[in-house]
């Protein structure tokens, strides 16, 4: 397989340009190429350029407005209440962050509901800005409906990711982002293009046996991570991150038949505390890190991405030539 490298410039002005060509309109492009961009630089190629495609299918549809407008309102005095307007995530989400930010100052906890929107990104992408802000903070979305819960066989349940993000003043903040399956839809997808097995445990196949075929799995069932910890809570995303904040299920989504690849229609749960507010701030935490990484092969959850995110501002990020070749195709119109 051959590579090209581009710059980080480089990716999100293509990605821009393929969004602008195809409708989007550049408030909504730009945030979704920054995202896009991101993951790239960050090595999650899952949500990064793979993305394109999708994001285009889904616009090509119909189904996602191009012209969305996010809407913010207060409903009350810690809860902010985000309607996207039927587009993408990453925009209802830029025009939802001071918002929740200032709300959580005020209070020391508020919540953002981000509603009537398509989300495909990846979250630790959606929370960095709050703990840019010295904010400590969590994220659910419910994703595509393909897991089955602990003892199952049938998918009930999205990959349902979360993402949590802590502070550390003269560090780079401690950020998680995981899938409550036991890996994210987007990994089985690459390893099927790959032509790449996937681990035992991950999934089940259309019959409700183990598979290593990650066609077949993408047929059948995704397994929750951990037992039945995993799928409680899976349940428990799927359960805040749909009704709670009055959007659709996983389930639900699948029963409308969305065929076209692109990121399926759902909602977004924030919670933000601000640490000011408890008197202590967050300088104490540094003493468990400092005792985690004192032990020989420990590293926190982000180092992995921030040294990619190094590497990448200044190398570039290596690109499949067939990946260029493919969004290339979608910059004009069959």
């Amino acid at each position: 397989m051959s590579f090209s490298v581009l710059s980080l410039p480089e990716i999100e002005a293509l990605v821009l340009a393929v969004l602008v060509e195809n409708g989007l309109d550049p408030a909504q492009a730009r945030a979704v190429a920054d995202t896009v961009t991101r993951a790239e630089a960050d090595g999650c190629r899952s949500h990064g350029l793979y993305r394109v495609p999708g994001y285009v299918a889904a616009l090509r549809s119909g189904r996602v407005n191009p012209a969305a407008r996010p809407s913010v309102r207060q409903v009350a005095p810690a809860l902010i209440s985000v309607d996207g307007d039927g587009g993408f995530a990453p925009e209802a989400v830029r025009c939802g962050t001071q918002a929740l930010t200032d709300a959580t100052r005020r209070n020391g906890i508020a919540a953002m509901a981000v509603g009537r929107c398509h989300h495909f990104s990846a979250l630790w992408a959606d929370v960095e800005p709050f703990v840019a802000a010295g904010l400590v903070v969590w994220a659910y979305v419910v994703g595509q409906n393909s897991v089955a819960p602990h003892g199952g066989t049938r998918p009930l349940m999205g990959t349902n990711p979360l993402a949590f993000g802590w502070p550390r003043p003269g560090a780079e903040p401690f950020v998680f982002d995981f899938a409550t399956s036991a890996t994210a839809r987007g990994e089985v997808e690459l390893r099927a293009l790959a032509g790449q097995d996937i681990p035992a445990g991950w999934a089940l196949d259309a019959a409700g046996q183990p598979t290593t075929d990650p066609a077949a799995a993408l047929g059948g069932a995704l397994l929750p991570f951990g037992g039945h910890k995993g799928s409680a809570l899976s349940l428990m995303v799927e359960l805040i991150a749909g009704p709670l904040i009055g959007e659709l299920s996983s389930q639900a989504v699948a029963g409308l038949g969305i065929t076209d690849g692109g990121p399926p229609p759902g909602g977004e749960l924030f919670i933000a505390l601000d640490p000011a507010a408890f008197g202590t701030g967050t300088t104490q935490a540094e003493d468990i890190f400092a005792a985690a990484l004192s032990q020989p092969g420990v590293r926190l959850p982000s180092e992995r991405r921030y040294r990619a995110r190094a590497r990448s501002r200044t190398a570039g990020v290596e690109v499949a030539t067939t990946m260029l070749r493919q969004i290339g195709a979608l910059r004009a119109r069959a």
